[in-house]
């Protein structure tokens, strides 16, 4: 009966949710809607001759890749092509997103040798993700441009309103990043560029698979000489792979690209909806936990001018999460609402000494909260409490490029309202120099910032209680390296020394203590990274490994995140034809953890705590191309290995997924 009354209860609250979002952009996206679904009809109406001239897209990765070298990436904040940016950028493609074994954009991430993926769901419902042995709350996450961390919680950072035909690429930038990402790049950032430019068709995606897995995914495009939109909605569901691990999922996203002779506009709208079980999420102790979360995001963004050009962008960004420590109960249960509001501008001059940017960005970060912050003169049914802040930056940075040679230097002034004496510089000096037409030589010395979270400062629960003496953390880190490209080999080694001063994480004396937010001692993490990519033919394998050292920190803490690093990770990616329109794509993953967790059995703590064990992982992807249609079969964890990236939460073993897609131009 409570199960039915909660579903009831939700279907009620994400309805009355939906009429008023509808409302308020209704009058500003009917036109596009109906352009939309006029571009779909006429496609339909056209499929015969579609199907009869369909035009396949090339098979030739090494094609793809040598567009790469002029594609303009965010590395820094002047306009610069791959072949130009003086940092190291990992980038997955959108033909590596169409190949590989994986279902949300974590699985993605997780086969990056930089980055440790520590998922608590499976297939996109929760996890948190970490640059060079940071915390999921110290790596920035943005799409096309907008900051999308979430000042509530990192957990909720990947709770993106994306399906994966949607993205063009991602961008990885390792390091503190905060002249390019805003305060919270502490140790990386995350850019997602969706597809702005799609020809007019329609892709239509369905999926089933063990465990009752069954996904649907429709996009839509137009596509004119002045504009380009798309629309896209993507469900997933499932019964779980153990006890009180369902989920359902859903997204959609709504894209404007508009171009006139002055200027070009851009329209975002998106919505990401998901109900899960969560077990042992947040405490082994109650592996009954459950979450509700939904998401809305709308941005605005413009560009104009040639010699100075000018690009402002609004964005505004809401988040609600309903949590049960168990699950149908009022136990520990919580409710919370953020609302994030930006506005950021960023305007580049070219001239005979190279592109000067300049500009700032103002974000305010407010949340209601039946736990979290101040209490609350507006007595609100369960939002008793509340907190507010604003960040406010500003920046300036050169860059000069002169005979294979690129010097960036910048620097970050930022202020928070919530932090007042922590206002400071933040500088960064990146260069690089091409010794020959194939080989580059990098260098970059960044500074970065982050503020605790609304959860840092003020939970109270059962097993967690956050601390408002908690500070902002900051960062110092050096890169250097050498790249070598050519058309049918890349490769690059780089290395890197990362000083965390006054670094954020949760810790408790005792194994049955409860969990504290604090600020640790400073600690340096040091490493090296080695990359290469062999492509023939229509094949390509990719190679990485890492290795990272971590110095000791506040011996007498056990600590939930910080000291659970990944020391050594080795990646292969491989992808080829297998026959006549058959391809395959296989990752292989092998990690070693360090750190250790506390042991539970029957939900009853040993009071041992147990180290990680190194695993490997192998994930398959075929892929049958039949003219418009895609038949693909999907074989995750192939050899069943057990395995955990956060003790007591054990991962999905064998997992077999199998779809149609149908692509129509």
């Amino acid at each position: 009966m409570k199960q039915k009354q909660f579903r009831s209860e939700r279907r009620y609250r994400f309805k009355r949710f939906a009429r008023k979002t509808w409302s308020v952009f209704n009058s500003m996206h009917k036109a596009v809607s109906i352009g939309v679904v006029a571009g779909w009809v006429l496609t339909f109406a056209h499929t015969t001759q579609a199907a009869a001239q369909s035009r396949t897209a090339p098979d030739s990765i090494t094609g793809w890749e040598r567009e790469l070298d002029e594609l303009v990436v965010t590395s820094s904040k002047a306009e610069l092509t791959l072949q130009q940016t003086a940092r190291l950028v990992t980038l997955i493609t959108r033909v590596e997103i169409e190949r590989q074994p994986a279902q949300s954009v974590q699985d993605l991430l997780k086969n990056v040798v930089g980055l440790d993926v520590r998922q608590r769901g499976s297939n996109g419902v929760l996890a948190g993700v970490s640059v060079r042995g940071g915390t999921f709350e110290q790596t920035a996450i943005l799409l096309n441009g907008v900051n999308l961390t979430n000042p509530q919680t990192g957990h909720y950072n990947l709770d993106l309103p994306v399906n994966l035909s949607d993205i063009e690429r991602i961008e990885i930038i390792q390091g503190p990043s905060s002249l390019l990402y805003g305060a919270g790049a502490f140790s990386g950032g995350i850019h997602i560029v969706t597809k702005k430019n799609s020809d007019t068709g329609v892709y239509l995606n369905l999926e089933g698979g063990m465990y009752s897995h069954a996904a649907a995914h429709l996009r839509g495009s137009l596509k004119s000489s002045a504009s380009a939109h798309s629309l896209s909605a993507g469900y997933a569901s499932s019964n779980g792979y153990m006890a009180n691990s369902d989920y359902q999922l859903f997204s959609a996203l709504w894209q404007s690209h508009w171009n006139t002779e002055v200027a070009t506009l851009d329209f975002q709208f998106g919505i990401n909806d998901k109900a899960y079980g969560a077990n042992t999420f947040y405490s082994a102790k109650y592996p009954n936990q459950f979450d509700d979360t939904r998401s809305v995001f709308g941005a605005i963004k413009g560009e104009a001018g040639t010699k100075l050009k000018l690009t402002p962008q609004l964005y505004w960004n809401r988040h609600y999460d309903h949590y049960q420590l168990i699950r149908n109960t009022s136990t520990g249960e919580n409710f919370h609402q953020t609302d994030v509001f930006g506005f950021n501008l960023n305007a580049q001059y070219r001239w005979a000494a190279g592109m000067t940017n300049f500009g700032g960005e103002i974000r305010n970060e407010g949340i209601l909260s039946s736990n979290l912050g101040k209490d609350s003169v507006f007595h609100q049914p369960n939002y008793r409490k509340t907190d507010n802040r604003s960040n406010i930056h500003y920046f300036l940075e050169h860059t000069y490029l002169h005979r294979g040679l690129t010097v960036s230097a910048g620097l970050l002034f930022n202020y928070n309202t919530a932090f007042r004496n922590e206002s400071g510089l933040f500088p960064h000096i990146h260069a690089a120099y091409w010794l020959t037409g194939n080989v580059k030589l990098f260098a970059s010395w960044n500074k970065a910032i982050r503020m605790p979270t609304f959860t840092d400062l003020s939970y109270r629960g059962l097993t967690h209680s956050g601390n408002s003496n908690v500070q902002p953390e900051k960062s110092e880190a050096f890169d250097a390296g050498i790249q070598y490209n050519r058309p049918v080999v890349t490769a690059s080694v780089s290395g890197f020394y990362m000083k965390a001063i006054d670094p954020i994480d949760w810790v408790k004396a005792l194994p049955g203590d409860p969990w504290e937010s604090r600020n640790l001692d400073n600690f340096a993490k040091t490493g090296f990274e080695v990359h290469a990519a062999l492509r023939f033919c229509s094949s390509v394998l990719n190679v990485g490994y890492r290795l990272m050292n971590q110095s000791q920190k506040d011996a007498g803490w056990i600590t939930y995140y910080l000291d659970d690093y990944i020391k050594h990770k080795f990646t292969v990616g491989l992808s080829h034809p297998v026959y006549k329109g058959i391809s395959a794509d296989w990752q292989f993953r092998w990690q070693e953890r360090q750190g250790t967790y506390t042991q539970y059995e029957n939900n009853t703590s040993t009071g041992k705590e147990v180290a990680y064990p190194a695993f490997s992982l192998f994930d398959l992807r075929l892929n049958w191309q039949l003219q418009d249609f895609k038949i693909h079969l999907t074989a995750n964890n192939l050899f069943n290995v057990a395995y955990y990236d956060l003790g007591n939460i054990p991962q999905p073993g064998f997992w077999l997924m199998g779809g149609v897609s149908w692509t129509v131009r």
